[in-house]
Order: C-alpha cells, then structure tokens, then sequence
C-alpha cells in the first residue's frame, strides 16, 4: 500500500501543476484582483493541493483495499503486465473517445443556451488544453473515485451490513452515481468564474460530467484506477484539443 500511496501522491503532483496555466487563463481576472505574486499563488495551490492529495491517497487506498476495490491492479504482477498493456490501452483509449463524442453531443444541446461557456475555452491555448488532461485524468480521478466513490461504496456497504460490495450491483452503482454527481458540482466553481451560476448551468454541470463519471467509477470497479485514470486523461484529450479542432 505504501508504495501506491508514494506513485498516486507523486502523480497528483504533477497533474496539480500541469493544470495550473490552464487554470490561470480562464481564472486570470480573478488572479489579478488578488495583488498576489503568481509565484505565491502558484505555490499556493500546489501545497494545498499536495495536502488533499495525500490525505485522499491515503484514505481512498484503505477503503479500496477494505471494499476489495482494484488500484493499480495491472501492475500487481510485472510478468503479466507486458500481456495486459494491449488490452488496456485499447479499452482505455476507445472508452475514452466515445465519452469524448457523447459529452460533447451534449455540449452542442447545452450550448444553444449558453455559448459563453464555449467561447472561454477556445481562448486557451493548445498546450494548456492538452496538460491539463493531466489534472482530470490523475488528480480528479484520485480524489472522486479512490476517494469519494470507495467512501460511499463503503458508508453504503456498512448501512446495508453487505458482506461482499463489489458483488453488489445496486449498492456499486448507487457509489458511482452520487460521486458523479459530486463530480459535476465540483466543476461550477471554474465555471463562475465564466458565467453567472443557473439552474441551467448547474445542470449542464452534473450531465456532462456525469456522463464522464459513470465510465471513469464503472471501469474502477470492474477493472482499476489505472483504467479511469486513462480513460479520463483520454477523453480530456479529445475534449479539450482533438474535437474542437476537427469540429472548426
């Protein structure tokens, strides 16, 4: 366990700071009210996040471990992993794709009614789109899925005394949905910074990224964090750089 927790906690780290020029573009009016140094800032936000990183490592490991939850799985046995690797990328890579495709189906209903969400994210540079896939794809996979998909699995299991959660498909899904939902409405502070906070966004919100979560908490039940990690990064990928390019 303790050498996931140092590879998960080291990962986060660098999704935290790959995320950050991002960030700062669609965050920049903010920032500069603030009066602070950017250093400072940066540096901020990276101790902060180093913090939630690990306390969400460290627990998110001990509940996957007590719920027998997969992390890293693929790696457990090396002489094995060279054979898994195919396997993996393709389900990974294709997954990620088909979430790309589906939440941006969604994106062109949605933004009929709110085209200055679009209009934001095309003002960020190519690079800052594509490293900050690093941020969704480690970091948000860390703290929503190890973390707060295992802890309702769990607070679930213990409610309904289940002896074996991961058998339980009611009680998995129901951990899946709600961290999903989670993950849609820990999107909207970003999303203040680009427009006022309706219903309509609100929803925009827990649709679209709920779409994402329920493949990313799927593939970490039945296959490992290592999957959504992938699938997720993936799916950023497209998101954010391939599709709008093809789509101009």
């Amino acid at each position: 366990m303790k050498s996931k927790f140092f590879v998960l906690w080291f990962m986060g780290l660098i999704g935290a700071a790959a995320v950050l020029p991002y960030a700062f573009t669609l965050q920049r009016d903010i920032i500069s009210k603030t009066g602070q140094p950017l250093a400072v800032i940066v540096l901020a936000s990276i101790a902060q996040t180093a913090v939630l990183l690990a306390v969400a490592a460290f627990f998110g490991l001990k509940l996957a471990t007590s719920l027998n939850l997969p992390v890293l799985a693929i790696f457990n046995q090396t002489e094995q992993t060279k054979e898994k690797l195919p396997g993996f990328f393709r389900l990974t890579i294709s997954a990620g794709i088909i979430t790309a495709i589906l939440i941006t189906l969604g994106d062109k209903i949605f933004g009929r009614y709110l085209p200055q969400l679009a209009v934001a994210n095309s003002q960020v540079a190519i690079w800052k789109t594509l490293i900050a896939a690093l941020y969704g794809g480690i970091v948000e996979e860390i703290l929503m899925r190890l973390l707060v998909m295992s802890l309702f699995a769990w607070i679930i299991a213990k409610i309904f005394k289940s002896a074996e959660p991961v058998k339980n498909n009611l009680l998995m899904w129901s951990a899946i949905i709600i961290s999903s939902v989670l993950f849609g409405l820990g999107h909207l502070p970003i999303t203040a910074s680009l427009t006022a906070i309706t219903p309509l966004v609100v929803a925009r919100a827990i649709v679209l990224n709920g779409i994402g979560g329920l493949v990313f908490g799927w593939l970490y039940w039945k296959k490992g964090l290592e999957y959504g990690m992938l699938t997720h990064f993936t799916a950023d990928i497209f998101l954010l750089a391939i599709l709008p390019a093809l789509l101009k």
